[in-house]
Formats: structure tokens, sequence, C-alpha cells
């Protein structure tokens, strides 16, 4: 793509933002349509790459065998392709979430590939899936806190009359809920000595390594029902693609009490592009679902989800604005250390949940999975609301 665009230049990324943003939308709305059309006819004359289901004693379960699984590739390709041509790729921002996309996306199409070669529900070792989360983790904060092309910027002073800013750069200092100070990394470490405080990223990677591990799994736990991840993960996305626009401009992000981060712009090219190429996928992912995202798509949207939350640094509204996604994470955990801890103690395993994850627990309850997907859609929006209140407030 690097040398295409050298040879045919053309320096689209010089055109207006608003302008980019909708021409990437709409070409990877088409892209995803294409290509998802394409790929559920070629599955259903080959019938190779249709997902294997466990049976879990769940309606319906057994009607969506066969159904295609490697839509994942098809978002992260119609996401790129725009992304490449329309974006300035010398932005920093712009290379970090390529990089995360490319990265997280191999780890998920790996655990596709290796499901659908042995027709197991497996795929990857769960240690190496981990391994490479922490990896881009680790990539994520050390890029954000060593290049000097990032830099979040904090305002001291705003004259309105003659426009002068008078700004500071905070590397590591973040959106904090509630409060309109923000909050800085090297606070923790400002208590022991005051001279500790240039060794923040001693905090702040470990920090970004668990965001981005967790939040992936979480995305990918959700994908159990037709729509349900690319649903929730497209409000996501809307609500961040959002912060992103303001967190750019020096006026905006004053008057709504953000972080100003020079440059970022260019990302709204990237998650225009990603929202474009979830509805793509969506169209064919509703009830009944003709094909699915696979862990290529639900690692690959956690992935960016938690790098955008980083970059644009509401990282500590997660737990609000991903809430499903912790739900459903920690409805695993909680029910595999209760089953564990009741069976020591009362030599039985017992549980808190009839099924996890969470969304399977309302299934053995009697839901519909629509009912279900369009109760998640309803939390989620409710949730991005009370993110866009808290952080303007």
């Amino acid at each position: 793509m690097f040398f295409l665009r050298r040879m045919y230049y053309v320096p689209f990324f010089t055109l207006p933002l608003s302008f980019r943003a909708v021409i990437v939308f709409i070409l990877s709305l088409f892209i995803a349509l294409v290509f998802n059309k394409k790929m559920i006819f070629w599955n259903q004359k080959k019938k190779n790459i249709g997902e294997g289901i466990r049976y879990l004693g769940l309606t319906g379960q057994k009607e969506k065998e066969g159904t295609p699984t490697m839509g994942g590739v098809i978002i992260i390709i119609s996401t790129l392709i725009p992304t490449i041509f329309f974006s300035d790729l010398n932005n920093i921002y712009v290379i970090i979430m390529i990089v995360t996309t490319l990265w997280i996306g191999f780890l998920g199409f790996l655990d596709d590939y290796l499901k659908i070669k042995h027709n197991n529900k497996y795929g990857l070792n769960a240690t190496c899936k981990i391994f490479g989360q922490i990896m881009l983790g680790f990539f994520i904060g050390i890029i954000m806190s060593f290049n000097k092309s990032i830099t979040p910027i904090s305002r001291n002073q705003f004259l309105i009359n003659n426009k002068n800013l008078f700004l500071e750069e905070h590397r590591f200092k973040t959106n904090f809920p509630f409060f309109e100070k923000k909050f800085d990394y090297s606070y923790i470490l400002s208590f022991c000595h005051k001279k500790w405080k240039k060794y923040a990223w001693m905090i702040f990677i470990p920090i970004v390594v668990f965001i981005v591990t967790f939040l992936s799994n979480g995305a990918n736990l959700t994908d159990g029902l037709d729509g349900l991840t690319g649903g929730v993960s497209y409000i996501i996305l809307s609500t961040l693609s959002l912060v992103i626009f303001i967190s750019s401009n020096k006026f905006y992000s004053y008057y709504f009490h953000l972080i100003y981060i020079p440059h970022i712009e260019e990302v709204i090219i990237f998650s225009f592009s990603f929202l474009g190429s979830l509805i793509g996928f969506l169209w064919y992912n509703i009830y009944p679902a003709q094909i699915f995202m696979g862990d290529t798509g639900s690692l690959t949207i956690g992935g960016i989800i938690s790098v955008l939350s980083i970059l644009t640094r509401i990282e500590l509204f997660l737990p609000i604005l991903c809430g499903i996604f912790f739900l459903e994470n920690f409805s695993v955990i909680i029910q595999v250390l209760y089953f564990k801890f009741s069976k020591k103690k009362y030599g039985i395993g017992k549980r808190i949940f009839l099924m996890t994850p969470l969304h399977h627990h309302f299934q053995k309850l009697g839901y519909h999975e629509n009912k279900i997907v369009c109760r998640f859609f309803i939390i989620q929006m409710i949730l991005s609301i009370i993110v866009l209140i808290l952080l303007i407030m």
C-alpha cells in the first residue's frame, strides 16, 4: 500500500477532515457489504470456513453450525484500506492504530484458523493468546511513555479576547470521572518521593497492559449472540469518535474539560472507517446471523477500543463505557472462582450464574437472544450517555 501511494501519489490526507471521514465511512461500508456477501456465498459452496458449535443446551444453537466465522478478517481489511489511503501515515496515532489492528487481528486469525483446521472450539492456547495481548499492551505503553510525538496538553490559562493559549505538557495525565481536575499517574509515586515522579511510566505501562488484555478478552467473551459484540462496539466507538473530535480541538477540549491532544484528529479517519466496517458486518450478523466475526473480529474490537480509550485519555472511564464487556468478563471470573472455592470447601462445585458469560445466563432463564441483544444495546446507550455527561461536567 505504501508503494502504491508513492507510485500514484494523490495527497488524499490533505483534504478536509470532515470530507475524508465521510468518504472512508462510505468506502469501508461498501467494502464490508460486498466482501461479507461474497464470503457467505463462498462458504455455502465450499463449506470449509464454517463455525463448529460446542453444544451447551441453548435454544437455537445447533442451527448456527456451519455459519462462516471469518468475518473479522473483512472488518480488518475494510478498515485498513480506507485508513491507509485517506489518513496521514506519518501521524503517530494512526501508526499505533494500524499496528494494533494488525497485531491483535493476527492473534485472533491464528485462533480461528486453528479452530477451523482441527474442527474444535479451543484454537490458540490461552497462554499464547494472553501473551500476545500483553506484548501489544507493552508496545502501546512504551510508545505513549517515551515517544516525543505524543504530547497531551492541559490548559493553565485561557484568554477569550485574544485567543491566546498557555499550554503545558502532561504526558501521564488523564481525564478523571466526576472531577474537572485531571489525574496524573505520577501522583502515585510522588507520595513516596517527589523525585520519583519521572518514573511514572512504571505505573502507566502495567495499567495499559491490563486494560488491553482485560478489554480484548471481554469483547471476545461477549461475542456469543448474533449482533451483540458488533452492536455494542458500534455504540462505544461512536462515543469514542466524539471524544476524539473534542480532544483534538483546543477550544472544544477547554470548554468540555478534556485534555487537549494535538494531532489526534487523524484517528477520526480510522474510527469512521472502523464504524463503516462494523455496519457492513452487522448487516449480515444480526439475528439470524449469516456470518460470525470469530476471534479475529472480537479480539480486534476489544484491542481497538482499549487503545483508543488510552490515546484519548479516558481509560479511567472504561468500567462505565465498556460496562457490558466488564460484566461479561467478571461473570466468568466470579463463576470459576466460586466454583473452585465451593468445591474445595463443600466438596461440590456450585455456581452463581446458570451459565457464563452473562448473556448465556439470560438465555438459560428463557429470554430469546434477540431480546437480550436489544436490551444490551439499550444499556450500552445509557452507559455511553453517562460517560459523555461525566466528561463535560
